[in-house]
């Protein structure tokens, strides 16, 4: 299976951010891509209005992204914003292709380092495995990186290969954070983990907005084992990479910590 891994800065500028997706879905088309993976916010950079720039997934911005996915024949991953409920958004991951149309709505929002998403976004409930190529795919956004619960069911559902989209927040140890998580998860699931951040602002000369989490690169390929096969920089980058599905099979007979996963009775609390 053939992933391309789309390293961008996105802004408030709707056209010029679906611009960027064009280019990318022709390049990594070009390059023989079954999956192409943009970050979390791909639409509308953190730190605008969002609820003024939500639209459903059979809107115009996605119905633009998704012409240009079947017209290439690849299966896109992009971040973008759908109307939630009480004025908020769904901070939602499109999923578009010529044989594929779903989303998945993040799960857990990020309220954490003074940040507050569920100000302005309405969480998701659902979790969301699709099928790419053959091999199945667990879609997991930002702060959701956090919650292995997340991807050990996704891989109890099927899943093989693991998408991170991401905006993560910089600070002290964040980038370092981004890429021991990735790994982490990769072990909890024994699955392949893709993980695609936003670029970090500052490498193109811009500021992040009002302290909006927008990036700090860094984005990854990690085995099912815990190898980082592919780490990129901070700046905007597009890279392509080759998993091999029967890994993950070789992986969980010399790891089976999926089938080893007992239940767990009430906890005692020591006096």
């Amino acid at each position: 299976m053939r992933i391309a891994l789309a390293q961008i800065s996105s802004t408030g500028d709707l056209g010029e951010n679906l611009r960027l997706v064009g280019e990318h879905i022709r390049r990594a088309a070009a390059d023989g891509a079954d999956l192409l993976v943009f970050p979390e916010a791909t639409m509308c950079a953190f730190g605008g209005d969002l609820p003024a720039v939500a639209e459903p997934v059979d809107g115009p911005w996605a119905s633009d992204v998704r012409a240009l996915a079947v017209e290439s024949g690849i299966t896109v991953v992009v971040g973008m914003f759908t109307p939630g409920e009480g004025g908020r958004v769904r901070n939602t991951l499109l999923v578009v292709g010529p044989d594929t149309a779903t989303h998945y709505d993040k799960i857990h929002l990020f309220d954490a380092f003074g940040y507050l998403e569920s100000d302005a976004v309405t969480p998701g409930a659902t979790p969301v495995v699709i099928t790419v190529a053959g091999t199945r795919v667990g879609l997991a956004t930002c702060y959701d990186l956090r919650f292995p619960a997340l991807f050990v069911a996704n891989a109890l559902a099927g899943a093989e290969v693991s998408v991170v989209a991401a905006s993560w927040g910089d600070g002290v140890g964040k980038a370092e954070q981004w890429a021991l998580l990735g790994r982490a998860r990769a072990l909890d699931s024994t699955t392949f983990v893709v993980a695609v951040d936003q670029a970090d602002p500052t490498s193109v000369g811009r500021e992040p907005v009002g302290g909006a989490p927008s990036g700090v690169g860094g984005s990854q390929v990690v085995s099912p084992l815990g190898e980082q096969l592919l780490v990129l920089g901070r700046g905007p980058e597009y890279a392509v990479v080759d998993v091999v599905p029967t890994a993950v099979g070789e992986a969980r007979s010399s790891l089976p910590v999926l089938r080893n996963i007992r239940p767990l009775g009430a906890t005692t609390v020591g006096t």
